[in-house]
């Protein structure tokens, strides 16, 4: 059997697991990082960015992400394609599965698997995601200013994408699927009073139009299948995250929606030895400078555990 012995494994190749992986080759911890099913993470799939801290005046996600995988090769990071397909972390050393057949026996393991972005299933919104069909308001709202655009949800990440939207946009529709809003009261009382935040109720977007340009409008449909377009620029869908944590259910422990559970105040797993970052640890923020702070403080936490066991 082919078994290659590291001395720190990272998983997952977006902000955290890049960012730990430069931390990780500068305290020589030798880093060996696995790309993964998605190499650079959902920013790969973003247009501009402009929050990120040193791009003043933005930077496209994709090469933001070339940027801070070419920092982690200069600092002497393994960077690899593949993708983990078993994980053992029953004792040390924990040993991974890479695509079936390579055996890595891994002295500490640093989780950056990330969260995937529920969407709606339309091969018209697939079309146009980062060109005007987003899953994080807070990262791209800021184009819209002036705008109308669409959220689709009813829960509070919903209506907390309303409510920032509503602060730049000219109008804000909430399409949700339901009568009512499964957020809780004081997010329902905001967006209820918030003036130029429409309420669609009981409707369903059933296509995306747009052009080369990215999206033009929106076909929805109300449960008695009467159906309407809606002239917008955006649409932001917020049902929900999926951390990419299946790997690791019954090892690690985790919390009713999947996502990894660390000491707080650190990186650190139920597992001593095994470190969780970005967003597969963290589904509040979903922001790539939170992610990339992440991935630090596990490679710190990391090259801790390794030199003094703790």
């Amino acid at each position: 059997m082919n078994i290659e012995k590291i001395k720190c494994l990272i998983i997952g190749s977006g902000p955290a697991g890049l960012t730990a992986a430069i931390y990780a080759s500068r305290a020589n911890l030798a880093p060996t990082l696995y790309e993964g099913l998605d190499p650079g993470g959902q920013l790969t799939r973003t247009g501009d960015v402009e929050n990120f801290p040193g791009y003043p005046e933005g930077v496209g996600g994709l090469q933001m992400m070339d940027d801070i995988r070419r920092q982690a090769l200069r600092f002497g990071a393994d960077v690899r394609t593949g993708i983990v397909t078993e994980a053992d972390l029953s004792q040390r050393p924990f040993r991974i599965t890479v695509d079936g057949s390579l055996t890595i026996e891994a002295q500490s393991v640093i989780i950056a698997t990330g969260a995937a972005a529920r969407w709606l299933g339309l091969p018209s919104e697939q079309r146009f995601v980062g060109s005007g069909v987003s899953a994080c308001a807070t990262c791209d709202g800021f184009f819209y200013r002036g705008q109308d655009v669409a959220v689709v949800g009813g829960g509070d990440t919903a209506c907390e994408d309303a409510l920032y939207l509503a602060s730049l946009c000219r109008t804000v529709y909430m399409i949700v699927r339901k009568d009512y809003l499964r957020a809780s009261s004081v997010m329902r009382d905001r967006v209820h009073g918030t003036p130029n935040i429409t309420m669609l109720y009981r409707h369903v977007t059933v296509e995306v139009l747009g052009d080369e340009s990215g999206v033009t409008g929106l076909d929805v449909e109300d449960t008695e299948g009467n159906r309407q377009r809606l002239d917008v620029t955006g649409l932001f869908v917020a049902i929900g995250n999926d951390p990419n944590t299946a790997l690791f259910a019954g090892q690690l422990d985790l919390d009713e929606q999947g996502y990894i559970r660390t000491v707080p105040g650190t990186s650190r797993t139920s597992i001593p030895g095994v470190f969780a970052a970005g967003d597969v640890a963290n589904p509040q923020y979903r922001q790539a400078v939170v992610a990339a702070g992440s991935g630090s403080v596990a490679a710190l936490d990391c090259e801790r555990f390794l030199l003094h066991g703790e």
